[in-house]
């Protein structure tokens, strides 16, 4: 799902990859928000807010949403980052993007209970949320070749109208194609809408410990790709055994 790079991810490693992480952002944009008053997974709305800032002459908010910005940002690039140094020789260099992310979710599971609202406080709690957002994205993104995106739904939406268009159009060759993708490009809103109702649902019941539902979730998904070769090497041995001389 994560280890397979160009030629080698198929449609079922996209959909995997779009439910698994489409989960993961949407829970954490609606706990994020429920918690810190917040969008925590694009910087959309923190540019007009900046921009609002700035015109109020109020200097303090303007610095404290460009930092989170520029954290969504610095996530991203430390993403593409490592994967780009690393990913030739190592085979799993997703691993230490996904490691930082859950590192962030847990930090905030066990300590957003301490946020006192207070602008310093906030800065810190969001912009580690956007830096682990941004550490997402572009993860996802690289490792599909820009297929899919999970943090946000705005070009998802747009690519979707896009491609229904096309496919209601009589005498196109590509159909099949565009269908592949109306499919993917719904899965990935389907499992951003389940992951956001299901982090509302949980941070109203669990506060702040409700972020360690992400943690488990990106756990399986790094492990998923390890456990599904060991399982198949052993199906393997168990069904053809080698043979003694």
């Amino acid at each position: 799902m994560l280890r397979h790079l160009g030629t080698k991810r198929t449609y079922s490693h996209n959909v995997k990859l779009a439910s698994l992480l489409g989960i993961t952002a949407g829970f954490v944009n609606a706990a994020g928000f429920l918690g810190f008053t917040v969008l925590t997974t694009n910087v959309t709305g923190h540019a007009a807010l900046f921009a609002e800032r700035i015109a109020l002459q109020d200097w303090m908010t303007a610095r404290v949403v460009a930092l989170w910005m520029f954290l969504f940002f610095a996530g991203a690039f430390i993403s593409s980052l490592i994967v780009s140094r690393i990913g030739r020789n190592q085979q799993f260099s997703y691993t230490i993007p996904i490691l930082l992310e859950m590192m962030i979710l847990l930090l905030v599971a066990l300590l957003g209970h301490r946020y006192d609202q207070s602008l310093v406080a906030k800065e810190l709690f969001a912009g580690s949320l956007l830096f682990a957002m941004g550490l997402q994205n572009s993860l996802v993104s690289m490792v599909s070749g820009s297929v899919v995106r999970t943090t946000h739904l705005t070009g998802t939406f747009t690519d979707l109208g896009i491609e229904l268009a096309q496919v209601i159009q009589k005498g196109r060759e590509d159909r099949s194609g565009l269908v592949s993708k109306i499919k993917l490009r719904s899965a990935i809103i389907f499992f951003f809408m389940s992951g956001a109702l299901c982090g509302a649902y949980l941070f109203n019941v669990i506060s702040f410990y409700a972020f360690m539902v992400p943690v488990a979730i990106l756990l399986y998904a790094l492990m998923y790709d390890v456990l599904r070769v060991r399982l198949k090497r052993y199906y393997q041995q168990l069904h053809h055994p080698a043979k003694k001389d």
